[in-house]
């Protein structure tokens, strides 16, 4: 006979996820697949967590989440311009930093948006911050781990 298998608190999980804008266009080409440890590890949004709870492997399901509950909302006190010879002389749009240069760092990490000659625009917001997102998961399978997995995992996340 087999065992049933679902998602729930220590149970190793394999699933395969991809995100969609508003305009239900895909945030990236391709789906990803991620390994997690259901209830241990904080890999996932806790309504993507709460959603497969109790899923079985092959369960596919839908869900669109607020800012609120993904990214978070956009915060333009994290928008900042910052003086160009500040950065590296081959600045380009897309290159991140941590923490603002010139300043104490405080382990955000900010990209470059826009530049001139004179100054740079640093963004600290995700780059998904105030979008409503969708994401379609599969569970692909579930697994029990040891007690060893999940107190390291859970010494990991403290």
């Amino acid at each position: 006979m087999s065992e049933e298998k679902s998602v729930a608190y220590g149970q190793w999980v394999s699933l395969r996820y991809r995100i969609y804008d508003s305009l239900a266009e895909p945030i990236e080409p391709e789906a990803r697949s991620l390994v997690y440890l259901h209830g241990v590890q904080r890999d996932l949004f806790p309504k993507i967590e709460q959603a497969i709870e109790g899923l079985g492997p092959l369960a596919k399901l839908s869900l669109y989440l607020e800012p609120n509950d993904s990214f978070g909302d956009y915060d333009e006190q994290l928008i900042h311009l910052v003086a160009r010879e500040l950065l590296p002389s081959a600045i380009e749009a897309g290159m991140s930093f941590e923490g603002i240069p010139g300043q104490p760092n405080d382990g955000i990490l900010y990209t470059v948006t826009d530049f001139t000659d004179d100054v740079a625009v640093l963004d600290g917001n995700h780059p998904l911050a105030g979008m409503g997102l969708r994401f379609d998961i599969e569970v692909l399978d579930i697994w029990p781990a040891t007690t060893d997995e999940i107190e390291a995992c859970d010494s990991d996340q403290s």
